[in-house]
């Protein structure tokens, strides 16, 4: 997922807030998730914004695995990313759905990573839909949904 709308840029990107219509994506697409995917691990970019966008989320989702995880920053590495996810995932089996808040450009090439070939564009407060075979270690990219069009 990619957070919600935020303030414009500035020196401090770490710092960026949302706005209250990304506010709204956050809580919009955490009903949905709740709805379709209902996700049970959570892994967020330490960024005000996605940690903004984690909380609205969290108004309907309740997770049983959270952590902020520094590698999922902007310009953070995407094949260390995928790498540390799918340990996670490997180290919790009681978290079958997991959801990633993070931001552009990471987000795109996390996908690729996890499903190459595919990277698709996030809206803010989108989310792409991937099924992952754990004993093959390759995930499979099935949609991406944001805000405007659920």
């Amino acid at each position: 997922m990619r957070h919600g709308e935020a303030t414009p840029m500035q020196a401090d990107d770490a710092s960026r807030n949302l706005t209250s219509v990304g506010q709204q994506q956050a809580e919009k697409m955490g009903l949905w998730l709740q709805a379709t995917h209902t996700p049970t691990a959570l892994l967020v970019s330490p960024y005000i914004r996605a940690q903004q966008t984690a909380e609205g989320v969290k108004k309907h989702n309740a997770f049983l695995f959270e952590e902020t995880c520094s590698d999922i920053i902007p310009e953070g590495n995407p094949q260390i990313a995928a790498d540390y996810l799918e340990i996670l995932i490997a180290m919790h089996p009681q978290c079958d759905t997991w959801l990633v808040v993070a931001h552009m450009p990471i987000v795109s090439y996390l996908v690729d990573q996890l499903s190459i070939g595919n990277m698709p564009i996030f809206n803010t407060g989108a989310v792409a839909v991937l099924s992952y075979d754990e004993s093959r270690h390759q995930s499979q990219y099935l949609s991406i949904h944001a805000p405007a069009n659920i």
